[in-house]
């Protein structure tokens, strides 16, 4: 297998002689191309999507897993997940080769290890309502290759997202996506363009995860977790967004129904109260647009 994300970028040979200038030009657009990898992957993406959609409503965890660079985006994506649409943290984990201490100080060793990246995955007792998601820009790192067999063994659904055509992890993965981003502009650094698709990728796999799951109202991100003064502002705006409500209505409803954005956009568009806002929308599988038309 070639490793493409190893190799010399053939137009950079001469990187070290660049005034400023040039390089800055030669790492924004180079970076271009992690857009492109992840455009020419996106029917593995949504293939992806919708393998792992009624895992999840099955009461399915989301568990990323992967070393370095890859690992520590599946890290954040994974820890975004709450705030942006309230998916419960205990159904969002992320394993880094060689542990949280990894996320802060290098590690690089820890991706060798095959068999612990299966004993870290078998340690969350996986089922087959899980679904992985393995992050390795080589496609080869043994750590995640580790977890995917322990992955596989319990039935879980494994997604494997690798930057090289011919990943093993691609292959072994039950859906394999590669991001084609080819040589980095400094020969091996996948924290480049390498790491941009990887984070294009993530984003647009758990946005679409979450959009199908019904956290989403239009294009609102009606499910957020306000949790800080910022995320309140957001809420109301949002909520008299939504419903054309004024700010004292919109406050109300909020403050009625613990800030829940979502029940409060029931609340003012159909007129009932905080209990039969909920009601509607459990009915509708948290659907404002069904909880509304129901």
């Amino acid at each position: 297998m070639t490793i493409r994300t190893e190799e010399p970028h053939p137009a950079h040979a001469a990187l070290d002689r660049y005034d400023t200038a040039a390089l800055v030009d030669a790492f924004v657009a180079d970076q271009a191309e992690a857009a492109a990898a992840v455009r020419a992957a996106a029917p593995q993406i949504a293939r992806a999507v919708d393998a792992a959609v009624p895992l999840l409503q099955a009461g399915g965890r989301l568990i990323y897993a992967g070393a370095g660079t890859s690992g520590r985006l599946g890290v954040l994506d994974s820890v975004e997940l709450h705030p942006t649409f309230s998916w419960p943290r205990e159904r969002a984990l992320a394993l880094l080769a060689g542990g949280a201490g990894a996320m802060f100080v290098a590690m690089e060793g820890a991706e060798d290890d095959r068999a612990q990246g299966a004993r870290d995955l078998a340690a969350l007792a996986p089922t087959p309502h899980d679904v992985v998601l393995l992050l390795a820009a080589s496609g080869s790192t043994p750590y995640a290759l580790g977890v995917n067999d322990a992955a596989r063994a319990a039935g879980a659904l494994t997604i494997g997202i690798a930057n090289n055509p011919g990943a093993p992890l691609a292959a072994a993965a039950s859906i394999g996506i590669v991001l084609d981003s080819g040589p980095e502009v400094i020969s091996g650094s996948t924290r480049l363009k390498a790491g941009t698709a990887q984070k294009i990728a993530l984003n647009t796999f758990s946005s679409s995860v979450m959009v199908r799951l019904n956290k989403v109202y239009g294009n609102l991100m009606v499910d957020l977790r306000a949790t800080n003064a910022k995320l309140e502002r957001r809420a109301l705006a949002l909520t008299r967004r939504a419903s054309g409500a004024d700010e004292a209505a919109a406050r109300a409803a909020l403050a009625a129904c613990g800030s829940k954005v979502k029940t409060a956009i029931v609340m003012l568009e159909a007129g009932v109260d905080a209990a039969e806002a909920e009601r509607r929308l459990a009915a509708a599988e948290g659907s404002v647009q069904r909880a509304l038309d129901g």
